[in-house]
């Protein structure tokens, strides 16, 4: 049976590729798996990619316990996603990182505060994501440890200043992240497949936006840059404004949805939903619920987008955020 890889293996195989890393191989080859469609052309492949990704997991082991001191960028995800907060010094990115999230990164009016990374949890909803605050990308400390963390972020965040030269800022951060082949996912059309680069998701935060004079301001940014190659999102950390409204912009663009299961004859479930990526199925959920309903699963009923309350559905029917699925065995 042929495989039938779609071009997102191959795009995800170049990145593999072009790693530098062991946190890098390892986090791009968790990425190459979950392109390979599941069915028996693919056994193979799939075992074959699982035996590679456990031998990178067994070599990043052993030098953990080898006593090398452990690098600080190399952060464990927690969550339903790891998002990277980069920028220039003296932009907020601290300050955006402690008000919204149970971490204290350091804050002070003088530059280069931030020395080591420092993550933090935020909510969603009722999901929890992990923003990572960093040095600035202008003046890195440890540029190749900062951009490999960079590289694995599932989002990254762009903090720039309203009121220092925002445009100089964000053309020369995307400039710094182009030479090190990171571009924003929403370019990914205007490169050819096969390039080695890290096309991640981006939104431009730009910060210190505090009042509606600052709005008109903001308003003129957009103009200047015309077409901006990534969402520009203005928030105020100090006075809280459009917070909510970079929370939901987050969730959007980080390409996943919630569903909640439902005990057969019970309510759903609504505190802790399954967090899976935009387009999943009912098998893949049934597989995130317990492994064994992959196999045993024999029915399933959905509440929610495109389906009348509790219809019979088949294990390849696409789920939206918010459905509720009640899985029979």
């Amino acid at each position: 049976m042929p495989a039938n890889l779609p071009p997102e293996y191959f795009a995800a195989e170049e990145r593999f590729r072009a790693a530098e890393t062991t946190e890098e191989k390892i986090a791009c080859l968790e990425e190459l798996i979950s392109t390979v469609p599941k069915h028996k052309g693919t056994d193979h492949l799939r075992a074959d990619l699982r035996r590679k990704l456990a031998k990178l997991r067994e070599s990043a082991a052993a030098r953990k316990s080898g006593g090398r001191r452990e690098s600080p960028y190399n952060i464990s995800r927690e969550g339903a996603a790891q998002i990277v907060v980069i920028g220039p010094a003296n932009t907020g990115k601290s300050s955006l990182v402690r008000a919204l999230t149970n971490a204290e990164p350091e804050v002070a009016e003088y530059p280069f505060t931030t020395r080591i990374p420092t993550p933090g949890m935020m909510p969603i909803d009722n999901v929890q994501v992990q923003l990572v605050d960093t040095p600035p990308l202008d003046y890195a400390f440890e540029e190749g440890p900062l951009i490999s963390l960079i590289r694995r972020a599932d989002l990254i965040l762009l903090v720039i200043d309203l009121q220092a030269d925002p445009i100089e800022q964000y053309e020369q951060m995307l400039a710094r992240l182009e030479e090190h082949r990171i571009i924003p996912a929403q370019l990914r059309d205007e490169y050819p497949p096969e390039s080695r680069l890290w096309f991640i998701p981006m939104l431009v935060l730009v910060n210190k936006t505090d009042d509606e004079r600052h709005d008109e301001d903001f308003e003129v940014l957009c103009e200047l840059l015309g077409e901006p190659q990534c969402p520009l999102i203005p928030i105020s950390v100090e006075q809280n404004r459009n917070i909510e409204r970079m929370k939901q912009a987050v969730f959007e663009h980080l390409g996943i949805i919630r569903v909640y299961s439902k005990p057969p004859g019970k309510e759903p479930d609504f505190s802790a939903p399954f967090v899976l990526k935009a387009g999943s199925t009912v098998e893949e959920f049934a597989g995130r619920v317990h492994r064994d309903f992959v196999e045993q699963l024999r029915s399933a009923r959905v509440w929610g987008t495109g389906v009348y309350d509790g219809q019979m559905v088949g294990r390849d029917h696409v789920l939206h955020d918010g459905d509720i699925v009640e899985l029979n065995a």
